[in-house]
Order: structure tokens, then C-alpha cells, then sequence
């Protein structure tokens, strides 16, 4: 309605004012919004609208709405305010070509409102429908500008004034048409706000205003299909459902819409919206895989009308219903019907073929070939378009499996054609030219970074059909002749590579190529040419050190390490030449020791270069080589810290000389200061230079060389540094006592050891070497076990002092003594030496101070409990101090003897066991009369009131002698059956080599375990257990890496509850460690520590060649052959004996049977299993006798082995016999023991007879071999003459020649002798003349010059 139509009355007509019929409280308000309004019309359409003019019309307008009822003229005047702004909207908004502000939609809806407050207006047709119309409209421009709440409450409005409406009244067809808008904009709303259940209300609302339209009908079907359609997208199946259901209402409405049409123009659209609707029901069944249903959908839109439908969507839904159906052959028909249909887009038959290309996979391949090259054969296909195919099936990347091969080959196929390479080279082509080569190139890449080079490499060499013509023709074709040489480096197809390459650099020679080439001579493992190629980079005008860095690096990767150190020496090269660089020379160097530390036997390589970058730092100062703040610091840290590692490890290796090299490196680095440090790590320093002089010690050690006298005074001048770093560092920290505890007593205690050490080998340091040790004793760092070594050091060897020996053993223990809780064993070790140190030393013995020592050995004892004590040591003062009579008697000291023989009672009343001793020193010490007793069998003549020591040892021996049985089992039980019973109940235990063998091959569920490192095993491997069906495992144990180990060796054992393990180490070392951490932590059934280990003694290698078959044996990797030593008489090697007391030179006669037994002595190397420890014994070893019960002739033979004292005291030639032996390959092999007889008092032959391979022999067939006399007295008395019993040091069963006899025969044999007479002969040749008749057993026999020799 426009403003005209609004009539006024003629009362109105004839008024001029505003206010004809209106108070003044109306006129005011209405002449303010007719203002406004008036402002409004005269706003111009190019200046943006304030925001003022809806306020302005808005505060009347209230004001207006307090003021009713208004008289009839004023609400026409309000209408027509109304329109008149309505009018102004309308004009600014068609004037803009902007989107309607929010300003002007204010606007609008102030126009309607005024019509709202006015719409009982008498003079107006339908104000109602007038009123819901400026709501409508005001509503849709709230709806396109997003506001969703302003547009449901301006349809709410409209809807409620019409709502009071009779429906079937309604005639105009606007109105009607009104009616049907209303719903259908307030559903969109709905729908927008997601209000979708008030939104289908509204829709089904809206088919009671259809009035039989067919406009109306269209109008909501389309709005039922536009529903449905946004449902469809969601891709739910419940959505795709309810889609469904929307689209068949659609689809009944345009059928009903059909029946009453009229105008041909509204049955054409009404036939395209059901065919649209049939086609999304179609979407909708495919999306809900209903493919049966889709085909019937296709069907029906394809037999519509006299032609049906051709829509292009029809053949991509049949299609893919097939290929839904697994029909692959009409999905290939509808597919290739699409080629011969012109009007299908490009985007659709793209996206059918790459459906079926998808769902038929590498079987389709074919087809989707000829379909792409069909339809590049069909029509001017554009290069856009192809680029756009070729786009579709490569993808957005490499997938995986079979389907990206076949992609790969379909684009391969397709960019190869003849007729696309000329697709793309017509004119005006080269922008289309230029991204298909980028597209293939991409593609190419992404199978790069896949590493799937074949394809890769494909891709490549096709992009390079489609390089681009021109200037960049020539750079390209290079850069792709360069990739297709990584490819190939990559398919290690290196010839290939090679050709690339060689192209690429004709084409553009560059730093590049020259680096390629460098990478294939690494492949080809050619490292002299790599070398080479990379120090000609330099020469390329485009180089960079960059390129050095990562030739370095592909070194590393390739293992190459000489290549990678070559590489890292050239980077040096330009910082010597002073050329800025990007990182610092720190890091390089720190690159270059990490690569060459990953290979054994690089240690000098990294001293050199550790040195060389000292060397650097000095020249350039270490702020510019290590860097400046933190990184300058972690920089020198590390490379300090390294040499010190280094110096540790091959210390540990035993390359004393290295480790020694490394520390004192690692001193001078930890003494560098920078970034305005004025001091170095002084702690640090300290300690190298005390481990550096340790490890100059330990190589003197390791060589047996001798240090000169200059090294001696070089290397105490650096411990003197070190002795002023560690005063200072002592006397600065003194606030932090446990910092002191934790870092300095060890260090402390290694500088004064290694001082000592040097200072003892100086003829004018004595005084300094005792000053030296009396500093260390009263510092607050001081040990007592620490005191204990160094004062046992100072007390052996040619370089000993006693002064200083004196002194830290006493100073050791008084500490130990005063200490809460007294390490016993340590204390009873520091008395035993200082006794006997009191012995050696003094030259007399100084019975009174040796005495003290004694009974402060004595007092400590009192009080104690059982055991606190070690017993062994306590058994030792017991019978030295009651052997110490033995002087004093014989010189007729009484009193002196009694006093020792008590002392020796006290103290064996404190020792638990020995209670058999006890007793006899009871017996004898209370007899006043046992030297009369023993007269008759004594050949000395006694003085009348003289103990005899001898009647005393005689009379015990006697005893021993009526009852053997007796003393053997207490014996026995007390040093053997004890300690095995304990031993036996734990889990884990050490075990001997042979018992180990023996428990592998009896224990189904014992395995051997090698702990040794990949080193030692690479050496010397370990046993080949093939013979009991089994392997040793290998799995290498350090130190901090327990759980580690434990993981690593679960890993190799499936059942570790029934599993035992024997554990294999080089030594001893850490195979008992690791056997209780194995049944502790790993579950283990057991674990046993092999003792020994591979190279201990008695270990695998020891017994392997006599106890073990030659299967299991550990041959060494690299033999080396030791030339046999022979003596001065060119026959064999000297025999080494062993002795009680090393200054002993000769023994009495009738102290062959009456020597009381000696007790082990300190440093034994492990507990012997005689009961008579200390005994020691000789062997003569792998010998081959003559068969002289065959009358076998003699002659020389050599001795495999070297023969070895077993003794616990160390070595004294004391034999120079000569000893004739046969030679037989394959013979039988016999090892002799001497070993002495504490009960018989005599030396006794301990002997075993085995086979080359190792089979002991029998008895029986020892008979054969021995003499013919011995053969016959062995037949007669066999048990009598050779019995089987434990050896007392091995504990293994040996054979043996009873010695029961031994004594008399003994007296016989040497009774003529004129030494003997005098009740004194000497050791050597008492042993000669007993072997002389022991041997004849053997067919051994003594040269008469022996005899000579030894008289002489």
C-alpha cells in the first residue's frame, strides 16, 4: 500500500496541522518521529547511516504507545509516518550496493512496529495482513544478516497477526501466498537455530496454506528437499534416515503439486524437482549402502517421461551400486558409457573414476586407463583439465600397499601417452606445462619421503617430460638428475646413480653434485677416493663449510670412520686459517673424539686430537674456541670430563701408559679459566694429577720396567702440585665436613700411597716419605685400612722401609682399635705383620716387643664373642707363639720357652677348635718330666733341666699317629663340612671350574652364562657346549647397569624359576656379584660363580687340558707360542719350591717329623682346602713316562709345561736337577705333586694319569706304566702302596704313594750322611735324596751332578 492510498476524511483534508483531532501530548510525539523522519528522507544514500536515527524515532514512539487509545486520525497519520519510512529504507538500501546494515534493518522493523502500535486503523483494507507484511520482510533482512533471534521474533509477530484470521476467508492471493512465507521463513529460522523438531513442525504446518496452489506446493517441496539435503551431508546414518523421510514428503508434495497444475511453466519445475528429489533419494540410499535401492531410483529417473533422465549423476550412482554390490563388470559398463556422454562434467566423471579406480583397485587399472585416455580422446580436453585428472588420482600423498603402486602406474601410463606430452606442448600450454611438472614433481617427493625410491624415481623421470622451456629448461633438467641420483643411491643401484650424476654436473657443475659423488664413493665403501673428492669441494664456486659438516656426517652413517675424521680434519683446517664459521672449533673437535671413541682401539687417535685441541685453545684463547656463559663452559667441561673418562677406561684396560697420558691431559683442561673465571676446577686438577702418577706407577708395574731417575723426580714434582691443591682445597672447606668425607680421603689416600711409593725409591727421601706418612695419620682423611696398605707396601720388597711400615701400622691400629666397632680381620692382619716385620727386620728376634704383641693380640681377644675374631689368624698366634719355644728350649732358655709355650696356651684357650691342641699343650706344659720319657728315641743327649721341644712335638705326633681318624674328622668337620654345609645352603655360591662342567652336564636346567665384555669374548671365546646340546649365552655385565643386565638376560632365559646358571667371567671379578643379583632380583632357581672365571687360576683354561674334554676347551683367537726355557744343565726348567719362613735355608734332621703345622699366610690368593693350610706343594706337570714295564728304552723328551711352585710364600730356586723323560705321541700323561704331610711329617707323591683327550686312567692301567718292581708290589698291596685320596690343596681325588713308611726308610737313607749326624741336613737335600726313591716308581731318575751340586 503506498501513502496515497491511506484516505483521509475531509475534516482531515481541511486541517493543516498534524494535530487536527490530537491533544498536544499526541502532536509533540508525532512531530518528533515525522522529524526524524524528515532528517531520514534527507540523508544522503553515500554516507554511512548513524546510529542516531533509530533513538531518535524509537523514544517517541514509546512515548506514543502510553498515549492510547489514539483517536482514528492519528493512528492514519501513523501509518503513514510509517510507509514513509518504510519508503526510505527501501531507497537507501537499493541506492547502496552493500549488504542491508544493521542500521537500516532497525529501521525496517520501527516501520512495522508503528504499524503493530496503529493496526486497528478503521479506513484500511486488511491492516493485518499490511502489518505481517513490513514483519516478513523486516524478518528476512534480520535472516540474511545472521540474526536469527530479531528474525523468529519478527515472524513470531507477523504470525500472530494473521493468526486470529479464518483461513478459508483469506481470498487474495498474496495474502494466501503470505500465509505459506510465514511458515516457511519461520522454519529456516527454526532449522538455523537448531530448533529442527519446531522446523519440520512448521513445514508440515504449511500444507494447510497450500490452497491448492501449485507455486505453493513447489515452494514446499523445495524446502522439505533443502532439509533433507543438509541431513544428507551430515553423513550419519540416523540423519540419513530422517533425510530420507524429508525427501519423500518432497516427493509426494510435488506429485499432489502435479495433479493440479495449470501453466506448463509450473509443471516443468515441478517435474525437475521430483527428478532433483529422486536423484538425492538416490545419494541418500548409496550413502546408507541400499544399493539395490539406488538401482531402482537410477531406473525410474532413466524411464521418466519419453527421453528420462540424463542427468551426469545417474551413471556415477549406478556405478558405484555396482561396484557397492561387487559387480565390477557393470560398474566398468556404466563407467565407460560416461566416455560416449559429452555432457558430463570434467568433476564428475573425474570423481567416477576415481571411485571405481578405488574400489577395484590394481584389477581396475586397466580400465581406468582407457576410460582417461578415452576421454582424452573424445573432446578438446584442456591441459587444465587434464592437470586437474592427473590431481584426482595422484591424490594428496602416497598411501600405502598395492593401491598407491597402481596410482602411481595409472599417472606413469597416462603422463607418458604420446597425446598428453602434446597436449601440454601446444602454444600459449607453458603456464599448464610448468604445474604438471611441479604436480609430478610433488608426487615424486612424497614417495621420497616415504622411501619408496622406485616409485620415486618413476615419478621423477616423468615430471621431467613436462620441464619447462626456456632459461630454466637447462637448471631443471640438473635439479632432476640430481634427485634420480638419490633415488638411486637409495635403491643402492650405485652405477645408475653414478650416470645421473655425471649428467647433472655437465649440465650445472655445483658443490651439490660434487657432494653426491662423494656419497656413492662412501656406498662403494672407496674411502681413499671419497677423501679425495671431498677436498677438491673446496674448489666449487658455490661451497660452503656446510658441506664438510655433512660429509662428515654421512661418514658417521656409513661407518666410515676414517672418512669422517679426514672430513672433520679439512672443517679444522678453515678455522687454523682464521675464516668465520659457523659453530665453534670446540664442537668440531668434540664431533671428531665421539666419532673415533665408537671404535676400539682408538684411543692414541683421541689423545692426539684431544691434544691438538689444547693446543688450539692456547692459541685462540678459550673464550673464542669454547664459546662464551654456559656453552663455553659445558664445552670445556666436556672435553675435561672425556679425558678423564678416557683415562679411567684405559686404566681399566691396563694401558697405564695411555690412561697416565689422558689424566694429564685431563689436569691441564680442568685448569683452563675463561669468561672471567681467574681459577680452573682445582678439585679436578688435583685428582688427575694423582691419578696420572698412579697410573705412571701401575705401567712400571704392569711392564716389570724400572722407572729412572728422572721420571721418579718428574712425577713426584707433579704430586707435590697436587699435595698443594689438596692442602689449599683441605683448609678452604673446612666448614663443609661432608664434602671433605665424601671427595678427599680416597684421593688423599692414593696421593700419599703414590708419594710413598716414589719417595722409597729415592736414596736421600727417606725422612720426606716418613714425614709424608705421618701427615696422612693425623689428617682428619685418614683410613686405617688405607694406613694398613700403605704399611704394607713400605714393609715388602727390595724398596722397604720399617720405619714408615712401623709407623702406619701402628698408627692403623690404634685407630681400628678405637674405633666404635673394630674390623677384626683388618686388626689381626696389622699384628700378624708387625710380628713378623718385628722378626725380619731386627735381625735377632726381640722376644720382648714380638712378645707384647702377643698379649695385646691376647688382650684384644678377652672379652670378645665367639667368632668376632677370625680364627684363623687366632690359630696362627696360637701355634707360632707355642713354636717360638722351639729356640729357647734348644739353647736351654727355660723360662724364656715356658713363657712362649703359656703364651701359646692362652691364646689357644680363646680360639674355638682347638681343643685337641689345647689339650696336648696341657698335657705336656703341666709334665715335668716328658724329656725322659722320649730319651730312648731321641739321638741328641739332653742337659738335666732343659725342656726338649723335640720329645714334645714327637710325643704329639705320637698321638696323631695312634689316633688319625680322630684328629682327620675333627679336622674335617671344622675346615671342610662347616663351610661346604654353609656354602651349600645358599642359592648362590662360587663353584670350581670342573664341578661346573660337571653341573651342566648332569642339570638339564643348568645354563652357562658368559658375563665377560664383547672384547675379552672376541679374544678368547667361550666353551663350545655342542657336546651336551647346549650354547653358553653371552650377555656383557657393567658396572651401574644392573637392571639392565638383569632385563638383557631375562630376555634370553624363558623360565628363570627353573633355571640354573654357572656364571663365566674373565677372573673372579664380578661373577659372584652377578650370581646374587640373579637369584635376588631375577628369580633364578640358583646361580654359581665359576672361580677362576676363564684365566684365574684354576679356572676353565687351567683345567681344561687335564679335567675337561677337548670339545669344551677356550682356544684363544691368536696364539702366541712360547719358546721353552731350559736351565743351565739344558734339560728342563727349574722346580720352585715352598718354604716356612723365607729366610730358612736348612732344616734339622728329625724336624722332617716334627715340624708343627703352619698356618696360611696373609695374601694367599684363595682359602686352601687342606687342613693344613700354607703347606704349598710341587708339581711337575704333562709329563710323558716311559713305558718301562714294556722295556722301553729312555731318552729326552721336553716338558709341555713349565713346572710352577704352588706355594703360598712366592718363588725360590732351589733345584737344579735334571729329570730324563720320554717322548710318545699319544702316551699316557702324568702330573706329580709333592705335597707335605703334616700328620707323617714326611713329603708325600701325589700323582694322576690321564689320555691326551683328557680320560683320566684307571689302576689297572696305571700298572702298565709304572716300574716292573712297583707293578708287582702294587699287585700284592695295592691299597697299601697307592691310595686314592683328596689332594689337600686341589680338593679333587688324586692318587698317592702311602707314607707310612716314608719316616724309617728316611732315617736309613740318610744315616751315613755327616750332616745328619750333626742333626742337621739341608732342605734340598733331604727332598732329592726322598724323590730319589719315590721316582724310581715312575722311571724317574736324579743325575749324580744334582747330588754334586747340592753337596757343594
Amino acid at each position: 500500500m503506498r501513502i496515497a492510498e491511506i484516505s483521509p476524511t475531509p475534516e482531515q483534508r481541511r486541517s493543516s496541522t498534524v494535530t487536527v483531532d490530537t491533544d498536544s501530548d499526541q502532536s509533540a510525539v508525532l512531530s518528533k518521529i515525522e522529524t526524524a523522519i524528515k532528517s531520514l528522507e534527507r540523508h544522503s544514500p553515500s554516507h554511512p547511516l548513524p546510529d542516531s536515527y533509530a533513538s531518535e524515532i524509537q523514544l517517541p514512539l514509546a512515548q506514543l504507545s502510553q498515549l492510547v487509545p489514539l483517536p482514528n486520525s492519528a493512528k492514519l497519520f501513523v501509518w503513514k509516518l510509517s510507509y514513509r519510512l518504510w519508503n526510505v529504507c527501501v531507497d537507501l538500501s537499493n541506492a547502496s550496493s552493500q549488504k542491508i546494515s544493521e542500521e537500516l534493518a532497525k529501521l525496517r522493523q520501527l516501520a512495522a512496529e508503528m504499524l503493530l502500535a496503529t493496526a486497528d486503523v478503521a479506513g484500511i483494507p486488511s491492516p493485518a495482513f499490511k502489518a505481517a507484511l513490513f514483519f516478513y520482510k523486516t524478518g528476512l533482512v534480520w535472516f540474511d544478516l545472521r540474526k536469527f533471534d530479531f528474525a523468529n521474533n519478527c515472524f513470531e509477530k507477523a504470525t500472530d497477526l494473521v493468526s486470529n484470521i479464518e483461513i478459508n476467508s483469506v481470498s487474495d492471493y498474496d495474502e494466501r501466498k503470505l500465509l505459506l512465507d510465514l511458515n516457511l521463513a519461520r522454519s529456516r529460522a527454526s532449522w538455523e537455530v537448531s530448533d529442527r523438531n519446531l522446523a519440520i513442525a512448521l513445514l508440515n504446518r504449511s500444507k494447510n496454506v497450500l490452497f491448492g496452489v501449485s507455486r505453493n506446493y513447489n515452494a514446499l517441496a523445495h524446502q522439505y528437499l533443502s532439509f533433507g539435503k543438509t541431513l544428507l551431508s551430515t553423513s550419519e546414518v540416523s540423519t540419513v534416515n530422517e533425510a530420507l523421510k524429508l525427501m519423500n514428503d518432497a516427493l509426494e508434495l510435488c506429485e499432489k503439486g502435479l495433479r493440479v497444475v495449470k501453466r506448463t511453466e509450473d509443471t516443468l519445475s515441478l517435474k525437475e524437482l521430483r527428478l532433483k528429489t529422486l536423484r538425492f533419494i538416490a545419494a541418500a540410499h548409496l550413502q546408507n549402502d541400499e544399493f539395490e535401492s539406488v538401482l531402482k531410483c537410477v531406473k525410474v529417473l532413466r524411464e521418466v517421461g519419453s527421453a528420462g533422465d540424463n542427468h551426469p549423476s545417474l551413471s556415477v550412482l549406478a556405478m558405484k551400486a555396482w561396484l557397492g554390490l561387487g559387480r565390477f563388470a557393470e560398474a566398468e559398463k556404466e563407467l565407460k558409457g560416461m566416455v560416449l556422454n559429452k555432457g558430463i562434467p570434467e568433476c564428475v566423471w573425474v570423481s567416477a573414476v576415481e571411485s571405481y579406480f578405488l574400489a577395484a583397485g590394481a584389477a581396475g587399472a586397466e580400465t581406468v586407463k582407457a576410460v582417461f585416455l578415452g576421454l582424452l580422446g573424445r573432446c578438446h580436453v584442456s591441459a587444465g583439465a587434464a592437470i586437474r585428472v592427473i590431481n584426482r588420482v595422484v591424490g594428496n600423498g602416497p598411501g600405502n600397499g598395492e593401491g598407491m603402486k597402481v596410482r602411481a602406474k595409472v599417472v606413469g601410463e597416462l603422463v607418458s601417452d604420446e597425446r598428453m606430452v602434446a597436449l601440454f606442448d601446444r602454444e600459449g600450454a607453458a603456464k599448464e606445462r610448468t604445474t604438471m611438472h611441479a604436480l609430478l614433481w610433488n608426487c615424486a617427493t612424497e614417495h621420497f619421503r616415504s622411501k619408496d625410491y622406485v616409485l620415486s624415481a618413476e615419478m621423477f623421470e616423468k615430471s621431467m617430460l613436462y620441464v619447462p622451456h626456456g632459461i630454466e629448461n637447462r637448471n631443471l633438467r640438473a635439479k632432476g638428475y640430481r634427485v634420480l641420483c638419490l633415488c638411486y643411491l637409495g635403491l643402492l643401484q650405485l652405477n645408475r646413480a653414478q650416470e645421473y650424476i655425471d649428467e647433472a654436473e655437465k649440465l650445472e657443475p655445483n658443490i651439490t653434485s660434487s657432494f653426491l659423488k662423494f656419497k656413492i664413493l662412501l656406498q662403494k665403501k672407496d674411502h681413499s677416493s671419497a677423501i679425495a673428492q671431498m677436498q677438491a669441494m673446496p674448489s666449487c664456486l658455490d661451497f660452503t663449510t656446510e658441506f664438510i659438516s655433512l660429509s662428515a656426517h654421512e661418514a658417521v652413517a656409513c661407518h666410515s670412520i676414517p672418512v669422517a675424521v679426514a672430513s672433520l680434519s679439512q672443517l679444522l683446517n678453515f678455522y687454523s686459517s682464521g675464516k668465520a664459521m659457523p659453530i665453534n672449533e670446540a664442537v668440531v673437535f668434540r664431533t671428531m673424539i665421539t666419532i673415533l671413541s665408537q671404535e676400539p682401539g682408538n684411543d692414541t687417535d683421541v689423545l692426539k686430537h684431544m691434544k691438538r685441541a689444547h693446543v688450539r685453545q692456547s692459541e685462540v684463547g678459550a673464550d673464542i674456541f669454547f664459546g662464551k656463559c654456559e656453552v663455553g663452559r659445558r664445552e670445556k667441561n666436556w672435553l675435561a670430563a672425556n679425558a678423564w673418562n678416557f683415562g679411567v677406561r684405559t686404566g681399566q684396560e691396563k694401558n697405564y701408559e695411555l690412561s697416565s697420558e689422558f689424566f694429564k691431559l685431563a689436569s691441564e683442561l680442568y685448569k683452563i679459566v675463561g669468561d672471567g673465571n681467574t681459577e680452573g676446577n682445582e678439585e679436578m686438577v688435583c685428582k688427575s694429577i694423582i691419578l696420572a702418577v698412579s697410573a705412571i706407577i701401575a705401567e712400571e708395574k704392569h711392564q716389570k720396567g724400572t722407572l729412572q731417575e728422572p721420571e721418579i723426580r718428574q712425577a713426584i714434582e707433579l704430586l707435590s702440585r697436587a699435595g698443594k691443591i689438596l692442602t689449599s682445597s683441605s683448609s678452604s672447606i673446612k666448614k663443609n665436613d661432608d664434602q671433605i668425607a665424601a671427595i678427599e680421603p680416597h684421593f688423599f689416600f692414593v696421593y700419599t700411597w703414590s708419594a710413598s711409593d716414589l719417595y722409597s725409591r729415592l736414596s736421600d727421601a727417606g725422612s720426606q716419605q716418613l714425614q709424608l706418612v705421618k701427615n696422612f695419620a693425623s689428617s682428619k682423611c685418614c683410613n686405617p685400612k688405607h694406613l694398613v696398605q700403605i704399611g704394607l707396601e713400605a714393609s715388602q720388597g727390595p724398596r722397604s722401609n720399617p720405619e714408615v711400615a712401623a709407623l702406619a701400622l701402628n698408627s692403623s691400629l690404634a685407630a681400628l682399635l678405637a674405633s666404635p666397632s673394630p674390623d677384626y680381620q683388618t686388626v689381626a692382619l696389622v699384628l700378624r705383620n708387625l710380628i713378623t716385620a718385628g722378626s725380619i727386620h731386627k735381625g735377632e728376634p726381640d722376644d720382648d716387643s714380638i712378645m707384647e704383641r702377643y698379649k695385646q693380640a691376647y688382650r684384644i681377644m678377652v672379652g670378645l664373642k665367639e667368632g668376632s675374631y677370625p680364627s684363623e689368624e687366632a690359630k696362627w698366634l696360637a701355634m707360632t707363639a707355642w713354636n717360638r719355644a722351639a729356640l729357647p728350649a734348644k739353647v736351654g732358655q727355660v723360662e724364656m720357652a715356658k713363657k712362649w709355650m703359656s703364651m701359646g696356651l692362652e691364646l689357644a684357650v680363646k680360639v674355638p677348635g682347638m681343643d685337641m691342641y689345647r689339650s696336648c699343650m696341657e698335657e705336656y706344659l703341666g709334665v715335668s718330666c716328658f724329656a725322659s720319657e722320649t730319651a730312648t728315641t731321641l739321638s741328641v743327649e739332653e742337659v738335666p733341666g732343659r725342656i726338649s721341644l723335640e720329645s714334645i712335638l714327637v710325643s704329639i705326633d705320637n698321638f696323631f699317629n695312634r689316633y688319625p681318624f680322630f684328629v682327620a674328622t675333627v679336622v674335617f668337620i671344622w675346615l671342610v663340612a662347616i663351610p661346604l654345609v654353609e656354602e651349600y645352603s645358599q642359592k648362590y655360591k662360587f663353584i670350581s671350574a670342573i664341578n661346573a662342567f660337571k653341573k651342566l652336564q648332569d642339570d638339564p636346567t643348568a645354563q652357562l652364562l658368559d658375563i665377560r665384555d664383547d672384547k675379552s669374548v672376541a679374544s678368547l671365546g667361550s666353551p663350545n657346549l655342542k657336546i651336551l646340546n647346549k650354547n653358553a649365552v653371552q650377555v656383557s655385565f657393567r658396572e651401574g647397569d644392573e637392571q639392565g643386565f638383569v632385563k638383557r638376560v631375562l630376555d634370553k632365559f624363558g623360565e628363570p624359576n627353573n633355571t640354573t646358571v654357572c656364571i663365566l667371567d674373565n677372573f673372579d671379578g664380578n661373577s659372584i656379584k652377578v650370581a646374587e643379583l640373579l637369584v635376588k632380583t631375577g628369580g633364578f632357581k640358583e646361580a654359581y660363580a665359576i672361580r677362576g672365571g676363564t684365566m684365574g687360576k684354576e679356572g676353565w683354561q687351567e683345567i681344561q687340558e687335564t679335567l675337561l674334554p677337548p670339545s669344551v676347551h677356550i682356544i684363544p683367537k691368536k696364539r702366541t707360542k712360547v719358546p721353552k726355557k731350559q736351565d743351565t744343565n739344558g734339560d728342563i726348567p727349574r722346580v720352585k719350591e715352598n718354604t716356612d719362613s723365607p729366610a730358612s735355608k736348612e732344616i734339622k734332621n728329625e724336624d722332617v717329623s716334627s715340624v708343627s703345622p703352619s698356618v696360611r699366610s696373609e695374601g694367599s690368593p684363595s682359602k686352601p682346602l687342606s687342613p693344613y693350610p700354607n703347606a704349598g706343594y710341587l708339581a711337575l706337570e704333562n709329563m710323558i713316562l716311559p713305558r718301562l714295564s714294556e722295556g722301553n728304552t729312555h731318552h729326552k723328551s721336553d716338558v709341555a709345561e713349565t713346572e710352577e711352585c704352588c706355594s703360598d710364600y712366592g718363588d725360590e730356586v732351589v733345584d737344579t736337577a735334571v729329570v730324563v723323560l720320554n717322548d710318545g705321541s699319544g702316551e699316557h700323561r702324568y702330573d706329580l705333586h709333592v705335597v707335605y704331610s703334616a700328620s707323617y711329617r714326611v713329603p708325600v707323591l701325589y700323582f694322576r694319569a690321564y689320555c691326551n683327550d683328557g680320560q683320566p686312567l684307571l689302576l689297572d692301567v696305571i700298572e702298565k706304566d709304572i716300574s716292573i718292581d712297583s707293578a708287582k708290589l702294587l699287585t700284592r698291596a695295592k691299597w697299601t702302596f697307592v691310595t686314592q685320596e683328596e689332594h689337600p690343596e686341589l680338593g679333587r681325588p688324586w692318587y698317592m704313594l702311602h707314607p707310612c713308611g716314608t719316616s724309617e726308610w728316611m732315617k736309613l737313607l740318610l744315616s751315613s750322611d755327616v750332616s745328619a749326624a750333626q742333626n742337621r741336613i739341608p732342605r734340598e737335600k733331604y727332598l732329592l735324596s726322598w724323590f730319589s726313591v719315590v721316582g724310581q716308581v715312575f722311571g724317574i731318575k736324579l743325575h749324580l751332578e744334582m747330588l754334586n751340586l747340592v753337596d757343594s
